[in-house]
């Protein structure tokens, strides 16, 4: 297939991206660079890829790149709730606008995976898992501007969404601000962290399984089709707590408390069921504790100031 990977430089785009060449499809990126980033020169000898230096909101040019592909990957996003909150504007023109404009410009026979966040459902109900069926409840801009736009992708008919859990793991273009990648650093170079909210709890995802449920979708995508899933680890239901206390298992000098006051800005707290992707076939591979060793192992290379959104 040929496939429009918009964002496809970015922290899951460069991970995805070469996984389709692998798997001998054809992929056009569209990205405008906007973190300088150099993740895909590693691909760059592969005669399936082609690069777009450019715009999502650019209409003429998400028209020629469409009208050349099979299915579109809109991966394009100011992600997180800090940076929505900093650029109010370009995010609505970017998650949504954007995603608008690939719907109008597609045919019915286009195919549209889309990733959301499963940081839609807000604060879930305790002890009580949220699956696709539970109500959205989201309250970060960006979490909003994904529900929008996750709304627009399958009243078309023509997608397929992945609500995410928190990713983490390391990538090409990578993410300290990530909570699971924030922490471990935290855990490697500063020794201690101090948690607000600590019992919040959420769902993770490595981001080479976030490719890979890409990958499953489109190769089942005529019997998933116009459906939203959850896409995390299973057994990766944790709290803020829970985390440190796995992260203390292979960082023994890790410090970890409770501040007395303030809160958490990110008011996510929500356990996930996962089942309905896992149903299809799919299956995660990389577990919470491989992904903790991959992140100390990486932070011998790199430090902070190299990488991230806000």
């Amino acid at each position: 297939m040929r496939i429009l990977v918009t964002g496809g430089a970015g922290y899951l785009g460069s991970i995805i991206v070469p996984q389709l060449l692998k798997n001998s499809h054809e992929v056009i990126v569209l990205d405008n660079f906007m973190y300088n980033q150099a993740s895909l020169l590693d691909c760059c000898n592969d005669k399936r890829l082609s690069i777009i230096r450019g715009d999502v909101r650019d209409k003429s040019l998400m028209a020629n790149c469409i009208k050349k592909v099979d299915a579109i990957f809109p991966l394009a996003c100011l992600t997180g709730a800090p940076l929505c909150q900093q650029k109010p504007v370009e995010a609505q023109a970017i998650i949504v606008d954007a995603v608008k404009i690939a719907i109008e410009l597609s045919s019915k026979n286009q195919i549209i995976i889309m990733p959301t966040t499963n940081s839609g459902y807000g604060i879930g109900q305790s002890g009580k898992f949220c699956t696709e069926e539970s109500p959205l409840n989201p309250i970060s801009l960006y979490a909003k501007l994904k529900v929008g736009a996750e709304r627009i992708v399958l009243d078309s008919g023509k997608g397929v969404t992945l609500r995410l859990a928190t990713a983490f793991g390391i990538s090409p273009r990578m993410r300290l601000d990530l909570l699971v990648n924030d922490f471990v650093y935290r855990a490697v170079t500063d020794r201690y962290v101090v948690l607000f909210e600590p019992h919040f709890k959420r769902n993770y995802i490595h981001v080479r399984d976030v490719a890979k449920a890409f990958i499953h979708t489109l190769n089942n995508f005529t019997s998933m089709r116009n459906q939203p899933y959850n896409v995390g680890l299973s057994g990766a239901n944790l709290s803020k707590w829970e985390l440190c206390q796995e992260i203390k298992k292979q960082v023994a000098d890790f410090y970890f408390v409770e501040a007395g006051v303030g809160e958490d800005p990110d008011k996510r707290d929500y356990i996930v069921s996962n089942e309905k992707i896992e149903k299809t076939g799919f299956k995660p591979d990389i577990s919470l504790q491989d992904g903790i060793k991959e992140l100390i192992k990486g932070y011998q290379i790199i430090r902070k100031n190299t990488y991230s959104n806000v």
